[in-house]
């Protein structure tokens, strides 16, 4: 089976949660630590890993390094 995987928002002000600094990748199981190693925020905003590039706001270039070498390829169609 396929390691599951969802995007977490990091905030511009992590008291105050609102504006999308930028978004981590976090593996199931593995809690609220991004792929990345930062520790995301209890509660903070999910979105599918199949919205990862396709936000307004930037994405970890860490954590997607290691999503995109975990993830099968997915062809458009």
């Amino acid at each position: 089976m396929a390691t599951q995987h969802t995007m977490w928002a990091e905030y511009v002000d992590p008291d105050e949660p609102g504006d999308v600094k930028w978004w981590h990748m976090v593996r199931e199981g593995d809690g609220n630590i991004a792929m990345c190693g930062k520790e995301m925020a209890s509660g903070a905003r999910t979105l599918s890993d199949r919205r990862w590039g396709n936000t307004e706001e930037p994405s970890c270039h860490t954590c997607g390094a290691m999503y995109l070498r975990e993830v099968p390829y997915r062809a458009v169609a």
